[in-house]
């Protein structure tokens, strides 16, 4: 009996070490840079906050220098455009643009700068979005003996780094992809409709929703009604719940 294909997000973990040699190249230069001097990263989260907190946590580090802070996608994109930094450690759930599609956009601006995704969203659609985003390694902010300053250098020198719950979950997926593949639901709807999706989660109306995307009550009612069709939901409770469960809203 063959082989079970292994699925796109766990070819692109297993592969982030064996990558292809224009990968090897920019992992080459990125490691030079930091070999050159301190590793400069961009932090981006949403929470002030939170991102002072892992300021001080770096702080200490001698090999780590903190270039620029982002409140949401766009910021982190133009801060990498402009520092080009060695790593950035990323949030996924943020206003504006999120931290996958950031990681995208910063892929495609600045390829050597490696991204570290850094949050509280353990579901196995994050992680294997983010990995197909490009992302080189995901940690959970609660995880237990979490090393952030470790994390930052693994991804600086061409490594990956998983914290060891997303190892588990990965391993789980590894074990289970050949007879139970998890559907990535979140993955079949549109950005428009995923958008909609988060705005009915925290409790807009339609008409809400149209002015905050600039769209008519007609076309957010058609994603609406299309959002639930593709997931199986049911009504506005089922909306919510499936959009807690996948870290959309808290």
């Amino acid at each position: 009996m063959s082989r079970p294909t292994k699925p796109l997000y766990l070819r692109r973990a297993m592969s982030l070490t064996e990558s292809s040699a224009e990968d090897e190249g920019t992992r080459a230069s990125t490691l030079d840079r930091a070999r050159r001097g301190r590793i400069t990263v961009v932090l981006v989260d949403d929470h002030s906050m939170i991102r002072s907190g892992f300021r001080l946590l770096l702080e200490a580090a001698r090999d780590i220098e903190i270039v620029a802070e982002a409140g949401d996608g766009d910021e982190a994109v133009e801060c990498v455009r402009e520092h080009k930094p060695d790593v950035v450690l990323m949030d996924v759930t943020m206003p504006s643009m999120d931290g996958i599609a950031a990681t995208r956009a910063i892929k495609d601006a600045s390829p050597a700068t490696r991204v570290l995704i850094l949050t509280m969203h353990a579901d196995d659609v994050y992680v294997r979005q983010c990995l197909k985003a490009g992302a080189c390694g995901y940690a959970l902010k609660n995880a237990a003996n979490l090393d952030l300053a470790h994390a930052i250098r693994a991804v600086a020198h061409g490594g990956a780094f998983f914290s060891s719950d997303i190892a588990a979950l990965l391993r789980e997926g590894y074990l289970t992809a050949g007879e139970h593949p998890v559907e990535d639901n979140l993955a079949l709807l549109t950005d428009r409709e995923r958008d909609v999706l988060r705005f009915i989660a925290e409790g807009l109306s339609n008409r809400d929703i149209a002015k905050q995307l600039d769209l008519s009550v007609n076309t957010v009612d058609s994603h609406r009604k299309h959002l639930m069709e593709k997931l199986g939901l049911h009504n506005t409770a089922e909306i919510v719940r499936f959009a807690v469960r996948k870290g959309l809203v808290s």
